[in-house]
């Protein structure tokens, strides 16, 4: 069975989008067939990550019967499993029209679609303020909250409070650019520029498999100790 999961972001600007496709990354090295949903219209970060054309977007199929696997996209590397995207790639007014209730309902039915031919699914959704956010929160089976740490003390609780709201009870806390936090599930490391951070050598990598472990239970093999008591994974 397929592992369904809407990084949610608390705020704008935490990191949500370079999180959900670096866990995504990690995945699909370890041979786990993976698909990225984009459920943030307004900033269609997913979209930078692809080169070319891209017909259809996300918006499109939310508005449309066309099958999920025309919209998307692999990401080109060297893995044992697939990792496919579809970003949102769209005008003002196609944004505005896949916003509205009729079209986040079908975006839930494209995540079930994605279930089927993907071993896990990942929605990059934007803080709960929109349909499709909604839709991606109510429609997976696992939500993680993703926020930086210097936010994490207002933002956490009351996104926390907005799943609620929807029916969504627990979630997993993930907060970016910081090694540790007392409120986090996971911590992880800023990332190094547009480096990708799944590489051996990058300092975020671990706590990706941490998080990856956490909310899917596949574990992902950690680096090599260095030093001489080495490095001790975040539990």
């Amino acid at each position: 069975m397929s592992e369904t999961i809407a990084f949610v972001g608390a705020a704008g600007g935490v990191g949500t989008t370079r999180l959900t496709l670096e866990c995504g990354r990690l995945l699909a090295a370890d041979g786990v067939d993976t698909t990225v949903l984009d459920a943030a219209y307004g900033t269609q970060g997913l979209s930078d990550q692809v080169a070319g054309r891209i017909a259809p977007d996300m918006t499109a199929l939310c508005l449309s019967e066309t099958p999920l696997e025309e919209g998307l996209i692999d990401i080109p590397g060297e893995r044992a499993g697939r990792l496919s995207v579809c970003p949102a790639h769209a005008s003002f007014e196609r944004l505005a029209r896949a916003k509205r209730p009729d079209a986040a309902e079908r975006f839930g039915e494209r995540i079930e679609a994605a279930a089927r031919h993907a071993d896990c699914v990942l929605v990059d959704t934007p803080p709960l303020a929109t349909n499709p956010a909604v839709a991606a929160a109510t429609a997976v089976e696992t939500v993680a909250v993703v926020c930086d740490g210097d936010r994490a003390e207002s933002a956490v609780p009351r996104t926390e409070d907005r799943l609620a709201d929807i029916g969504v009870d627990g979630s997993t806390t993930l907060l970016t650019r910081t090694s540790s936090h007392p409120d986090a599930d996971v911590a992880v490391p800023a990332f190094e520029s547009a480096t990708t951070a799944t590489t051996p050598d990058s300092p975020a990598r671990d706590a990706l498999a941490d998080a990856v472990e956490v909310l899917t239970g596949i574990r992902i093999e950690r680096s090599e100790p260095s030093g001489l008591f080495g490095r001790v994974p975040f539990r």
